[in-house]
């Protein structure tokens, strides 16, 4: 069993998830990476000083045998799971009367089967080590309030963050006695490459008030850092400027 402590990061090969793993790197943890694209994470850490501690993981959270295998590795290589970050996520670009069955399924397999099973498995060894621990659920502001952004149709998106942020307040309710502490973290509008992947038009994106990775990774290092008794259940983090 591993004495250094141990972190899983999910869409961990850019964005958030890239942003988040250098943080927790920098503050000691030995970071276990999952994402599809293991080249594109190990790429990432060419010049990063504490790469040695990365460990990238090829999975796709949309695949339960995938997600099942990566959590018995993690648990047969490490023996112990302090932190998870859910942050895998996926936007589909289309109005509401033009989305179909798939489209809504698509984006609910990320963003909230993908956070259901990695937290089920993580869960699992954290109770079973009966370790202080702690699972965050990058959310979004659109699973408080669903705001309207003219020029842009991700009008599933908002669904399933309101249904991950539910998730969260189930898992806090269920965990509640135990030492596994469950946090959402719902940033505004963050500058990541989900807005090209989704082909939304960046030039309307680029109008709005905008934060960095490194801001939403920050408030995980805050989160994480905070001793047992200071329960953080929700952190809401907008852009200056966004109303």
């Amino acid at each position: 069993m591993s004495k250094e402590k141990i972190a899983v990061v999910t869409g961990a090969s850019s964005g958030i998830g890239l942003a988040v793993v250098k943080a927790l790197l920098r503050e000691g943890y030995v970071v276990i990476g999952l994402a599809r694209r293991k080249s594109k994470m190990t790429s990432e850490m060419e010049n990063v000083k504490e790469k040695e501690k990365f460990y990238p993981y090829k999975c796709d959270v949309t695949k339960t045998e995938n997600v099942s295998e990566a959590f018995q590795w993690i648990k047969q290589n490490f023996g112990i799971l302090h932190i998870l970050i859910n942050n895998a996520g996926i936007i589909v670009n289309k109005k509401f009367v033009d989305s179909n069955k798939a489209d809504w399924e698509k984006v609910f397999a990320v963003n909230v089967m993908g956070y259901l099973d990695c937290s089920k498995h993580a869960a699992k060894i954290m109770l079973d080590a009966n370790i202080e621990s702690c699972i965050i659920n990058i959310n979004s502001i659109e699973g408080h309030i669903i705001y309207y952004y003219p020029g842009i149709d991700f009008n599933i998106y908002p669904a399933s963050k309101h249904a991950s942020r539910a998730v969260t307040e189930i898992m806090q309710k269920e965990f509640n006695g135990t030492k596994i502490r469950v946090t959402s973290i719902s940033p505004g509008l963050v500058a990541t490459d989900i807005a090209q992947a989704a082909n939304l038009d960046t030039a309307i994106l680029s109008k709005f008030p905008l934060l960095l990775p490194e801001d939403i990774a920050d408030a995980v290092v805050y989160v994480v850092g905070t001793p047992q008794r200071a329960y953080v259940s929700e952190l809401v983090i907008r852009p200056f400027g966004e109303v």
